[in-house]
């Protein structure tokens, strides 16, 4: 079984598991979005559905003397108008998971995460007015919060060719760092190099096979966000750097379950998300302390990049796997303001 696969099964048994704490009308609603919605989706609609339950029963009087989430019915829902969802919006900026009683930290959410909460409760109250089981569906009568752009924080040129160089000799890492760089030296400049060169997401970097890699084409076969397959093709830096790690890769004895896995922990273990981000964090850094650097701002860097370079805002889509080419606008906007004082200064009015 490959590694998404594995990971896609292991998401459905914990969404199952989940459902059987939650009211039974909730079990036809996921029946329902099952085939049009991928296994990542629906968990992250058990995690927003289990907190609204829980704010119900907790801070709504009309819902208190509800010992537990399993005891909603479908007729419950009535009792629901915009004004509890408003007061739901304004309790998700801070509060304490009242579901979870070991967890003493305090939950934040901005506009971003509000917004998808408050879409989880839509999609809910949609599906049963749409049913007629509901008479109406109060979610859409609240306004999804404005959501303010922030600033695309990525990596110059000079800067990915310094955090290459760094990856290489690993001067600036401590000296406990040095020691583990010894051991993961070309496995992890194989890894910065793949996602810094080709902009594909972390998960999708973590869950490639060695049989998933053919140099005849310089290409990489990897599963998409929504389990889609896409081949991503690579150029002759990163290519170096992954058949220098493969010269030690093939030497090692993973451990079961992860024979194929091209990426290997310390522990000969298939390397997980976690693990590469904090290592992409330790090697920027050494190179930009000021820049809060991700796997997904190398992504981002890569993006710049290309868009720089071509200009085809279709081609970055393409390449990074957006579906819709008005996500990769609104990632990349500002470069077109870029191209524009580019064109104010090409046009001379006289010649010099």
């Amino acid at each position: 079984m490959k590694y998404n696969e594995r990971i896609e099964n292991e998401i459905i048994v914990k969404i199952r598991k989940m459902l059987k704490e939650f009211p039974d009308f909730c079990h036809e609603f996921f029946i329902a979005i099952n085939q049009n919605t991928a296994p990542r989706t629906r968990l992250a609609y058990c995690y927003d559905l289990r907190l609204f339950f829980n704010y119900l029963i907790t801070e709504q009087r009309k819902f208190m003397h509800k010992k537990d989430i399993s005891e909603i019915t479908i007729s419950d829902l009535e009792l629901i108008n915009a004004t509890i969802i408003r007061e739901y919006m304004e309790y998700l900026s801070f509060y304490y998971p009242v579901y979870d009683i070991e967890c003493e930290n305090e939950h934040i959410n901005k506009e971003k995460g509000k917004a998808r909460k408050l879409s989880s409760v839509r999609k809910l109250l949609k599906y049963f007015y749409q049913e007629e089981k509901i008479k109406s569906n109060p979610a859409e009568l609240v306004d999804t919060p404005k959501i303010h752009k922030k600033e695309i924080i990525r990596l110059e040129v000079d800067e990915v060719a310094k955090l290459l160089d760094e990856v290489e000799t690993g001067n600036n890492l401590t000296e406990s760092q040095k020691l583990f760089h010894k051991h993961t030296q070309k496995r992890d400049m194989a890894i910065i190099s793949l996602l810094a060169g080709t902009g594909m997401r972390v998960s999708e970097c973590v869950g490639i096979d060695i049989d998933d890699i053919s140099f005849d084409i310089n290409a990489v076969r990897i599963i998409r966000k929504g389990g889609n397959e896409a081949v991503v093709y690579f150029g002759d830096e990163v290519e170096q750097a992954l058949k220098d790690y493969l010269s030690v890769r093939l030497e090692l004895k993973p451990e079961k379950g992860s024979e194929k896995a091209l990426f290997l922990s310390l522990q000969n273990k298939r390397i997980g998300v976690r693990a590469v981000q904090n290592l992409v964090k330790k090697y920027t850094q050494t190179v930009v302390p000021l820049k809060n650097i991700s796997p997904h701002k190398l992504r981002s860097t890569y993006g710049t990049q290309l868009y720089n370079e071509t200009g085809d805002i279709y081609l970055v889509a393409a390449v990074l796997g957006h579906k819709d080419v008005n996500t990769t606008k609104a990632h990349y906007a500002d470069m077109n303001d870029i191209r524009l004082r580019k064109a104010a200064r090409v046009v001379k009015l006289r010649e010099e």
